[in-house]
């Protein structure tokens, strides 16, 4: 095998995004387990909560989430159970639903957020000038585009609905 091949950049940009992503999530993996949430639980709070209404179509949250829509549904059990989520029923079609983010879902980003934003800042965006940060978060843009076109699916506005319980 060449060793012009071993050393073509694009292999250096595919590792070291892997490394950085994988640094990150032991990271955040460990901090958000001492508040009784998996980063899978916790990924989907935020998207919930970021989503206008507080809410997404469960095969929009699928697709925004690293989540199969049989693993979103087993998700929103498990989160539904514990009350930080609840399904509403779409009233334009029987088919579907959404996931909405409870006042206890809610509750619980505030507890964990302060904590989670100084980790970002220690290890990831602490670590670049504002400049570089804007220019990267371009990039990931376009490359989340690319590769998972459905990212963005129920981000248009509508509502906010956030349901007691």
């Amino acid at each position: 095998m060449s060793d012009d091949l071993l050393d073509d950049p694009r292999l250096t940009a595919a590792g070291l995004f892997f490394e950085v992503h994988t640094g990150l999530n032991a990271r955040f993996a460990a901090q958000l387990c001492e508040h009784g949430l998996s980063p899978v639980e916790f990924e989907v709070l935020m998207r919930l909560a970021r989503s206008p209404g507080h809410q997404l179509r469960m095969t929009d949250l699928a697709s925004q989430t690293s989540l199969s829509t049989s693993g979103v549904t087993r998700v929103v059990d498990r989160m539904e159970r514990d009350r930080y989520i609840t399904r509403r029923a779409c009233p334009s079609d029987r088919r579907s639903s959404y996931a909405v983010i409870t006042q206890s879902g809610l509750t619980k980003l505030e507890e964990i957020l302060p904590e989670h934003l100084a980790l970002i800042e220690q290890w990831f965006t602490g670590r670049l000038p504002a400049d570089q940060l804007a220019t990267f978060l371009d990039a990931l843009r376009t490359i989340r585009d690319a590769v998972n076109p459905g990212a963005t699916a129920g981000s248009t506005p509508s509502e906010r609905v956030v349901v007691e319980v």
